[in-house]
């Protein structure tokens, strides 16, 4: 057990946090970088690259400062204060942009302008196109935007965060000799990248409102225009101070949010000194907390880019989900759910079944109550038509809403309050804890009496992310996992003592001692000579006690394999401490999001999936799941993808004791193998002996003839 008062930190244990999420970032802008990647993908992950600095920033980099702010000196894992890190990971980030947009402008902007897809800048405008643009600000864009002028009597405009922004400044005015300074924001509704004549081709919108931005400043000299950007802290205090409900306090928070500090500024190249002077001084930010952008600010723009029709450029080719099941199946779940449970493996496998069991659930008389954590959803979502749709017939609809999932929070409350206005039991979240957990319960009435139906995830109820995040489903009719859901939804809804449940596991009550006792096993049989393994999966590792028990493990002689996507706290490969642990990052064309975990058990395997990382947020501050795979056929697909991720060697990247990630390519001799392409094949394989399997039973004449046994998935 690690002590909570113990000062002692030891940075050759352990990486900061902060950088290991930065290096996570790093390896996508890898993809990006990577030549042997197919442009329109190179493209993707450019913008994501851009989309996930906006959110460090906002959550991780505010929280050092919130730190700071609050005079915390207390160090890190690695002996690093706030101040210390906060330091590194501006140096770090700095960096970061450079890269980014070296790399945009200097090799994936020109391949796309090759393949017909370019944006042409004001400057390189012939004078008739320049007249049409004109035309089309004065009628199109200009009845949209609002100057904001700055003096004494109006001060600085409360900006949005992420907001695209032209600041200005302006001569004296008559009889003065102070400049003035203003404000003119980006429509956020209009479309920024604007069509030119020519196919493909597109000017962005700010450089339309910057080239006529002196119409709306008529008779006054403009000194300068360039465009900024905010990011500001996203991080909500969640208080219930004046005996508010979660909805409200929630509301509260979201508008609080855009009056937070801000925490980076944004500014292209053509902004001057003594506009930034001007800027920080109103925006009360350090020079280190401005970033300026040698090219176009929010690189996010990018991925619009990606969806052009007829685009010479490569990508990568359409993947279709393989649909695992039936037609008649899959419009009768519930008969091949009485047979036999149900593990899919998205994106490989089509998420449609999860969506079709709500959705059938909804219609079926003879279901009465569906039980539901939504955590993310889609727009549009399925699930929320259908929880709508039950609870206007009349079915007993409970749907524990998440509401600060962060940056999904407005999306959220809007969902509540229409599940609420259909009929459906809505609950807020738990107090004090984070609803993390993917569960369905589905209760329906049979011949034999009350049957419930359970799904269980280690990703969200959401269709669109389901095409591209990695995760695993289990649907089944087990008994004590039934029970246990039911169980778990009278905890997170009404008054009780933590449950004791039989197969499921859950956080915050019992998830961490589970995990310490499966590890320590692991490690006391490698003492006592027999053969030790831990093979895990998930997305980020950053748990002192976790780490701490698996480099005993290791010490003990266990052989221990993780497959951490993003943050890893933990340093392999140092010798008498972790020379037993390896540590794999993969960054693919899907998002690497299911947590498996696996146990050898002296040879009597257990396998894990989870909605939890191996943080101490979601295993001590979240309400989480963990499920066994127990259905034989099932757990060695489990097993088989897991291992199969070791054995990547061309998208894998391999954690060095030094904290450095690197790519080991295959050996001379050696076929690559990429573990993505792979499981899409297996599911293929897997789908069509499934589908092939019809057993044949020879009965006596006389006897009810047999039906064919419908399809399995291995």
């Amino acid at each position: 057990m690690i002590d909570e008062n113990d000062d002692v930190h030891h940075p050759d244990r352990f990486l900061n946090r902060e950088l290991s999420w930065l290096a996570f970032n790093e390896r996508v802008l890898e993809e990006a970088a990577d030549a042997a990647t197919p442009l329109l993908e190179r493209v993707k992950f450019a913008a994501i690259v851009a989309s996930n600095l906006d959110e460090f920033f906002m959550v991780r980099v505010a929280g050092l400062r919130h730190d700071i702010a609050d005079g915390e000196t207390r160090p890190d894992l690695t002996g690093s204060t706030p101040a210390h890190q906060l330091d590194a990971v501006a140096a770090r980030a700095h960096a970061m942009v450079e890269a980014l947009y070296r790399l945009t402008f200097g090799e994936i902007l020109p391949a796309l302008a090759e393949a017909g897809a370019k944006i042409v800048p004001w400057s390189d405008l012939e004078p008739g196109r320049r007249v049409a643009l004109g035309d089309f600000f004065r009628e199109g864009i200009l009845p949209v935007l609002t100057p904001l002028a700055i003096d004494a009597s109006r001060p600085f405009p409360l900006l949005s965060s992420l907001s695209l922004n032209l600041a200005l400044r302006l001569g004296p005015a008559s009889g003065e000799t102070a400049e003035r300074l203003a404000i003119v924001q980006v429509p956020p509704g209009l479309a920024r990248l604007v069509p030119l004549g020519e196919p493909g081709h597109f000017i962005l919108l700010e450089e339309i409102v910057s080239a006529h931005v002196s119409l709306l400043f008529p008779g006054q000299p403009i000194v300068e225009c360039a465009a900024i950007r905010l990011s500001r802290d996203a991080e909500l205090e969640l208080d219930d101070e004046g005996g508010r409900t979660q909805l409200e306090i929630v509301e509260r928070e979201l508008r609080r949010r855009r009056r937070s500090d801000v925490i980076r500024l944004e500014a292209s190249a053509a902004a001057s000194e003594a506009l930034l002077v001007q800027l920080r001084d109103h925006l009360d930010i350090a020079a280190e907390d401005v970033y300026i952008v040698p090219g176009p600010l929010d690189l996010r723009f990018l991925m619009a880019l990606t969806d052009l029709p007829g685009l010479a450029a490569p990508r990568d080719p359409p993947h279709q989900p393989v649909n695992v099941l039936a037609d008649v199946q899959e419009t009768d779940l519930f008969s091949l759910l009485d047979d036999e449970p149900l593990l899919l493996h998205h994106p490989y496998d089509s998420y449609d079944p999860v969506v079709a069991l709500v959705a059938q659930a909804a219609d079926d008389p003879d279901v009465l109550a569906i039980k539901q954590t939504l955590y993310r959803t889609s727009a549009g979502s399925s699930f929320i038509t259908s929880l709508q749709r039950a609870a206007e017939h009349n079915k007993q609809v409970t749907v524990l809403v998440e509401l600060t999932a962060r940056f999904d929070e407005e999306r959220n409350i809007h969902w509540a309050r229409a599940l609420e206005e259909a009929g459906a039991h809505v609950i807020y979240g738990v107090r004090g804890y984070k609803t993390h957990a993917k569960i369905c319960l589905i209760v329906r009435r049979s011949p034999q009496g009350l049957k419930r139906y359970v799904h269980l995830g280690t990703g969200n109820y959401n269709e669109r992310t389901a095409r591209v995040y990695t995760d695993f489903s289990l649907i089944t009719t087990s008994q004590p996992i039934a029970e246990d859901a039911t169980a778990f939804f009278s905890a997170v809804t009404g008054y009780s003592d933590p449950p004791r449940l039989k197969k499921l596991v859950m956080a915050p009550t019992e998830l961490r001692r589970r995990f310490l006792k499966l590890i320590d096993r692991e490690r006391r049989r490698a003492e006592a000579g027999q053969p030790a393994e831990i093979v895990a999966k998930m997305n980020s590792l950053i748990d002192e006690e976790i780490i701490e028990a698996l480099y005993a493990a290791s010490q003990a002689g266990v052989s221990i394999h993780l497959n951490v996507r993003g943050i890893c706290a933990l340093r392999p490969g140092v010798p008498t401490l972790s020379e037993n642990i390896e540590v794999i990052s993969i960054v693919d064309r899907f998002l690497e999001h299911a947590r498996i975990y696996y146990f050898m058990n002296g040879g009597a395997e257990e396998v894990y999936l989870a909605s939890a990382d191996w943080m101490t947020r979601n295993l001590d501050k979240r309400v989480e799941l963990m499920f066994p795979v127990e259905h034989a056929e099932h757990r060695t697909r489990v097993i088989n993808a897991l291992r199969a991720m070791f054995r990547d060697n061309v998208k894998a990247r391999w954690l060095d004791a030094d904290g450095i990630y690197r790519l080991r390519k295959p050996a001379s001799g050696e076929a690559p193998f990429r573990v993505q392409q792979y499981l899409q094949e297996e599911s293929r394989r897997l789908s069509s002996l499934a589908r092939g399997r019809t057993a044949v039973t020879f009965r006596p004449e006389g006897r009810e003839k047999s039906s064919p046994r419908k399809s399995t998935i291995a």
